[in-house]
């Protein structure tokens, strides 16, 4: 059953995508790199693998199914997209990092695809 996602679970995606390209992703590897509680990531975990953007194996290793591995790659597109285009435009590393952050769970899929092409035709 997939239930709608919001931008704390779209982070958390993200965040097992990033980390599971280095190796195996456990509940405290996200707890650490996130910063969260332990609990916070206990009950994320638990509404993400209800949602069916989750799975976690007897030992604890989590692995994104593919409609969790689709959604975390849209999202990390578009923060790599949008803080690429920040910083093109001469915002400071941190500041567009940051802000892409933001931007990357509210923007409209027509605007983000314009931004994405502009940047491509200019090598941006």
């Amino acid at each position: 059953m997939n239930v709608a996602i919001q931008e704390s679970g779209e982070m958390y995606l993200e965040t097992i995508l990033i980390l599971s390209r280095r190796g195996p992703v456990r509940s405290i590897d996200v707890s650490e790199y996130m910063g969260y509680s332990k609990p916070s990531v206990s009950r994320a975990v638990s509404l993400l693998k209800s949602g069916g953007y989750l799975t976690m194996e007897e030992n604890g290793f989590l692995h994104l199914t593919e409609l969790g591995q689709e959604l975390a790659e849209k999202i990390y597109d578009r923060h790599t997209t949008l803080t690429r285009a920040l910083l093109s435009l001469g915002v400071d590393e941190e500041a567009a990092a940051e802000d892409a952050c933001r931007i990357e769970h509210v923007i409209s899929d027509a605007s983000f695809r314009a931004i994405k092409s502009h940047m491509e035709k200019w090598g941006k």
